[in-house]
């Protein structure tokens, strides 16, 4: 792959981009969208299929109801309209992952259409998105090919279909052409599909990871020479895995093609890879129009006309959207933008919202899951949901501190003893033994020993410097391995130096 010879500023300084994405988001349901053959990651390679979803000659599909209730319900949260009279169509083509030779879709007439999406960047600029359809399709099964160089079938000696992933359902969300974000484009479409995530767990729809194929972004770019000027020619790089591979694809995308285009030459319709070590995109296959799918109505499967009763129940029932609810809490809770920033990135807004909820202060709650959980969960490399404690059982941690019976370090040794199974912080607590130790006797012993340690301490502490018998308290704490009162171990300290 040759190196661009430009760089994107260099290359949106000239030309105008434009930008389109596609999402597919993998739903969450119990079983498949026309079968009812389970839902389910990384099980035994095709151990969850029926006759239907394997394709098999005679099956019939039946309709999912709760595909349709999720389609609505995120159509409803992109401020689409909902179709009355939509139907699913074939749309026919061949891979060994399909062996109908045919997707189950939706073209003309998907379920939303016509609505937007408002996105935040990180200086708070908002671009809004235009939404021209989310429609309701099938997933293909999984190819795996063995042998080649990069795990594409290129050079693969051969290849094996696990078709587990076919027909679960999935809804496939279609942008209208993003023009005008000039050198942010590669950020608006990072903080779009990051936006969509988050509205998609915010229903419930979706586990939405991104690492697991539960959403991924198939992102198409164009340049023009100027902004009344027509669309230029796009690519599309296909299934994109990670809010900055997404920004990466579209920076490399807009200066390769910037080269192309001041080289005289033309850009090509084409599907590309994208590469996650060097951030470059590679051709694929030319890209097909919709008319060469040669959809047809499907025979087996009857419209879709959902009630406007219903339809209305399910808008009743949408929760607060993460963009007001962020906006409110920051309101709450008194963050800063940083903060905020950091929180949200780090997926601890809603644990922190749920320790609030079970009695921490919000500066509480942040302190444990953006510090000591944080840590764990890097060194674990893991996300911080997946740790094995509760926003309650960090209310209740913090809650022994503040009445007394543990000091900080003590509660960060209970908390290893949650982590590790053992139960609540307070039960771990008194299991281990982590008591506070305020007895005037014990602590005095321990004084003494630190004072004598450090006569210089001592010395600019009767020189005036008070402030110094915090090294004084910190060896009192290092000596009684966290236990000491440290309130009173300070107490202490300034008597017996009084006198």
């Amino acid at each position: 792959m040759t190196p661009n010879k430009q760089t994107y500023r260099e290359a949106t300084s000239k030309y105008d981009p434009v930008l389109g994405i596609e999402c597919h988001v993998e739903l969450n349901t119990n079983s498949k969208a026309f079968d009812n053959a389970p839902v389910q990651f990384g099980g035994q390679p095709n151990s969850a299929v029926t006759p239907t979803s394997a394709g098999l000659p005679g099956s019939l599909p039946t309709l999912n109801k709760k595909l349709v209730e999720s389609g609505i319900r995120l159509g409803l949260a992109l401020n689409c309209k909902i179709e009355q009279d939509s139907f699913f169509a074939r749309k026919n083509y061949f891979y060994p992952d399909l062996p109908k030779a045919y997707q189950i879709s939706q073209s003309n007439k998907p379920i939303a259409y016509d609505g937007y999406l408002d996105v935040e960047l990180g200086d708070g600029e908002v671009f809004r998105v235009e939404i021209e359809r989310a429609h309701l399709e099938e997933d293909a099964g999984k190819n795996t090919h063995v042998g080649g160089a990069d795990g594409r079938i290129h050079g693969a000696t051969y290849s094996l279909v696990d078709y587990n992933r076919s027909s679960v359902p999935l809804i496939e969300i279609v942008s209208k052409p993003l023009t005008g974000a000039g050198d942010r484009v590669a950020e608006v479409a990072a903080a779009y599909v990051q936006t969509l995530r988050d509205i998609a767990i915010a229903l419930d729809i979706s586990d939405a990871r991104m690492e697991r194929g539960n959403l991924r972004a198939d992102v198409n770019v164009s340049l023009r020479p100027s902004p009344d000027a027509p669309f230029g020619t796009r690519t599309e790089t296909k299934n994109v895995n990670s809010f900055r591979a997404i920004e990466r694809a579209v920076e490399y995308e807009v200066a390769r093609q910037a080269d192309v285009l001041d080289s005289g030459e033309l850009v090509f319709q084409e599907t590309r890879h994208f590469h996650e070590e060097d951030g470059t995109t590679s051709s694929g296959r030319p890209k097909s129009d919709a008319d060469d799918y040669r959809y047809f109505p499907d025979p087996d499967l009857p419209p879709v006309r959902p009630q406007i009763e219903w339809i209305e129940e399910l808008r009743a029932t949408l929760p607060e959207m993460p963009a007001a609810k962020r906006k409110r809490l920051r309101g709450e809770w008194k963050f800063t933008d940083l903060e905020m920033r950091d929180v949200v990135n780090a997926g601890a807004l809603d644990l922190i919202d749920a320790t609030v909820t079970a009695g921490a202060t919000p500066a509480a709650a942040r302190k444990w899951w953006m510090g000591e959980l944080s840590r764990v969960a890097n060194n674990e490399g893991v996300a911080l949901a997946e740790l094995a404690v509760t926003p309650l059982q960090v209310a209740e941690l913090q809650g022994l501190i503040d009445s007394g019976a543990l000091t900080d370090s003590l509660a960060r040794q209970a908390l290893d003893g949650v982590l590790a199974g053992e139960g609540d912080p307070a039960a771990v607590a008194e299991s281990r033994g982590l008591v506070v130790v305020s007895d005037d006797g014990a602590l005095t012993e321990a004084i003494q020993t630190v004072l004598a340690e450090n006569p210089d301490v001592v010395e600019k502490i009767r020189g005036g410097k008070v402030q110094a018998v915090g090294a004084l308290v910190g060896g009192v704490m290092k000596l009684t391995k966290g236990k000491a009162d440290a309130a009173r171990v300070r107490e202490l300290i300034m008597e017996m130096l009084e006198q």
